[in-house]
Parts: C-alpha cells; sequence; structure tokens
C-alpha cells in the first residue's frame, strides 16, 4: 500500500499528489513513469513522474480526470492509500551537454517537462521554456519551470495569459529568427507534438517527444502500448516513453489512443451511477 501524503489541485480537473515510495523514489530519473492502481478492481493508469525526493523517500505525479478511473483518483484525499504504484518504468531521458536545449510543455505535458527543463539545466545546457494551456487557469508550474529556466515563453490558445497562440508557433518564431537550437523536447498532447515535429523537421532540429499511448504491464509483455518508430514497432513502456519525434507514426498513435473511448465512456456511466 502506497499512502498519499499531500494532495493539490492545480485546476478543477487536474491533481497533483505526493506518494511514499521510497524505493521508486531512489532510481527515478527525468522522463519516467509509474503505473499506479487504486484497488484491487482498478485499472492500471501510467503518470509520469513529476518529481521525486530520495531523502523524503516520496514521488510526485499530477493527473488530469479524463475517465472513470482518473476520476476515481482524484476523489482521493490526504491519508488515502493507493494499492500499487510500480516504477519507475521506462528509458530516462537521455540528458547530456546539448548547449540549447528547449523544452516545450502543452497543458498536463508541462507537468512532465517541468523535471527534464530542471535535469537539462543541471546538465549545463542553455534552457528555452515554452509552456502552454488552452486557458490561463489550466496553466501550471508556471513559477517553478521559470526559476529553472533561461528564458521562458507562456502561451494560452484564447489569449487569456502571455501570447495568444500555440506553444509551437512560439518554436517556429525563435527558428526564422535564427536562434540555434541543438535540441527540442516536446511533452503534450498527440496533435502539439505532431506539430512541434514537423516545425522543426525542415530544419535538422533534433526533436524528442514523450509519447502517451494506452498502457496495461508496463513491462513489454502485453502489447498494448505498441507505436510505429521509423516503420519499426517499438513498445513505449520499455522502449521510451521517449522517442525522435520525425520518426513516430503519430496518426497511428492517436488512433490507437482513440480505441477505447465507447469503453471508457460506459465506465464513466457506470461511476456516476455508483456501479463502479
Amino acid at each position: 500500500m502506497f499512502k498519499i501524503l499531500s494532495k493539490k489541485f492545480l485546476c478543477p480537473t487536474v491533481a497533483k499528489f505526493e506518494i511514499e515510495a521510497p524505493l521508486i523514489a531512489r532510481k527515478a530519473r527525468a522522463g519516467q513513469f509509474v503505473i499506479l492502481r487504486i484497488d484491487e478492481r482498478g485499472e492500471r493508469i501510467p503518470l509520469t513522474l513529476n518529481d521525486w525526493s530520495e531523502e523524503r523517500g516520496t514521488i510526485t505525479v499530477v493527473a488530469l480526470e479524463a475517465g472513470a478511473t482518473t476520476k476515481r483518483l482524484l476523489s482521493l484525499r490526504e491519508g488515502e492509500y493507493l494499492m500499487d504504484v510500480v516504477g519507475p518504468l521506462g528509458r530516462p531521458a537521455e540528458v547530456e551537454r546539448y548547449g540549447t536545449v528547449v523544452c516545450v510543455g502543452g497543458g498536463v505535458g508541462i507537468a512532465c517537462i517541468y523535471p527534464e527543463v530542471r535535469a537539462f539545466k543541471a546538465a549545463g545546457n542553455y534552457v528555452i521554456s515554452i509552456i502552454g494551456s488552452r486557458t490561463k487557469d489550466l496553466l501550471m508550474f508556471e513559477e517553478e519551470i521559470r526559476g529553472l529556466s533561461d528564458e521562458l515563453y507562456v502561451t494560452t490558445d484564447d489569449g487569456s495569459y502571455g501570447q495568444k497562440g500555440f506553444v509551437s508557433d512560439v518554436l517556429r518564431r525563435l527558428i526564422e529568427e535564427g536562434r540555434k537550437l541543438d535540441l527540442v523536447v516536446a511533452v503534450g498532447p498527440v496533435p502539439m507534438m505532431k506539430v512541434v515535429a514537423e516545425v522543426t523537421r525542415p530544419h535538422g532540429i533534433k526533436t524528442i517527444v514523450s509519447l502517451n499511448p494506452i498502457m496495461v504491464d508496463g513491462t513489454g509483455m502485453c502489447g498494448c502500448c505498441r507505436v510505429e518508430v521509423g516503420g519499426k514497432t517499438r513498445f513505449a513502456c520499455v522502449d521510451g516513453p521517449e522517442f525522435d519525434a520525425h520518426q513516430v507514426d503519430f496518426d497511428l498513435l492517436a488512433a490507437r489512443n482513440r480505441r477505447y473511448l465507447e469503453e471508457e465512456r460506459r465506465a464513466l456511466e457506470r461511476l456516476k451511477e455508483g456501479r463502479a
């Protein structure tokens, strides 16, 4: 059992959890994730590590209410327990001194890009961070990322805060201004990551994305998280979750992520009716 030490809502549908998990905290690295299960009947869901403390023996994850399981997760309180938390899973981000690194986070992907911003800065890079959300109320980790970045740009789709538009608009402008960018790392919705890849592709800028396919076991056994990268099948849980953005088949990824929408809808209805 894994105790929830703290819980904080970042917006009405997104919450941050600090969980007691000393063995995971000891091994955690930027880019990795955990798979958790609320109880013995619960669905297994992957969540990227947002933070960890070996000293405190804790990990931090951020969850968006997107279905029945995450709705149940966000209803839990401090002091309650999760039945399973498995990790750290996946290959850590390849952090080294590249030069100028651009870290792009969209939506809840901002929470996922935060540890990468920290890691790339600690490795001696000049870090440019670009974060964006649909509206100001959904923006998160702005001050934390600002404190680690050499430059920070903020966008909102509706213009309620920062620059009106998308994170890809800022990235495109930096390239057009002739800025030398050695690496771009992007985490967020599939359409956002696809656009970022197309912005950098003509310029030959190395671009890495963290993929979010459906997962079950997280060890490469079930095959649910298979993605196509460079024309070959890869498993995001063990070969990733980070891949060369210019090699990813984003259309196939998006189609596979839509596979269980009807089942997810029915599960949410059962939860609302008290039958989950």
